[in-house]
């Protein structure tokens, strides 16, 4: 795999990735992405479009503008509060099909079942949980783990070249269910609580007992603290 610090674009050619909410984490995804020579848009509730310039990413104040530029991929880096407002908001009628939706949010079964009951059928969906973020990710990807569901996937080559972007870093790809990464959520933040631990060193330390390979179903796994604050 390449190292984190490779800026060779993936041989398949650039994504165009537009995101929808552009914090913290969104930005820290992105420099990856320009880096890599995918080709981005952005909005957000904030004027970025400052930082986008900077960045190289055309910034949408206007939601449908942002449709009407097109894209292959959307990202939808918005909090677990807001998700449902921000997915009802998207002009579902100025869409170009095929598309891929792609979620990061820290749980995973919450934004599945209503990116599956709102979006168009034809659309493709990839639940996705970066397990790091721009602290532990400044260094680089190398090692660091990407938890994910195929969804539904009809266009895998245009799934498997965006996960490729995370591949290209040297990420530990982690093939996983919603309902598992939620329930092993569940009893490692019970585990946190109970023996008392603190959340921080949680989640750092969380991710070295993930599979060493992609995995679908281990019930081997010991519980580790998928959770992510940096959003």
């Amino acid at each position: 795999m390449a190292s984190s610090s490779s800026s060779t674009p993936l041989p398949n050619g650039p994504l165009k990735i537009a995101i929808i909410g552009f914090g913290p984490f969104a930005q820290f995804l992105a420099k990856t992405f320009v880096k890599q020579g995918h080709i981005l848009t952005a909005t957000s509730r904030s004027d970025y479009s400052l930082l986008c310039s900077q960045l190289g990413i055309t910034f949408f104040r206007d939601m449908d503008d942002l449709m009407e530029a097109g894209g292959q991929v959307i990202l939808l880096c918005t909090s677990i509060l807001s998700l449902g407002d921000v997915i009802r908001s998207i002009p579902m009628g100025r869409l170009r099909m095929p598309l891929l939706f792609v979620d990061v949010l820290s749980v995973k079964e919450y934004p599945r079942d209503l990116l599956l009951r709102v979006l168009p059928e034809e659309s493709d969906v990839l639940c996705t949980h970066p397990m790091f973020g721009p602290e532990s990710g400044k260094e680089g990807w190398n090692g660091l783990p990407l938890v994910y569901e195929k969804v539904r996937i009809r266009d895998h080559a245009l799934c498997d070249n965006y996960l490729g972007i995370f591949q290209a870093e040297g990420c530990r790809m982690v093939e996983m269910s919603c309902q598992e990464h939620d329930e092993m959520a569940a009893k490692s933040q019970f585990l946190a609580h109970t023996f008392g631990r603190d959340g921080n060193q949680a989640h750092t330390n969380g991710h070295k007992r993930l599979p060493s390979t992609s995995s679908t179903g281990n019930n081997n796994l010991i519980p580790s603290r998928l959770a992510d604050s940096s959003f």
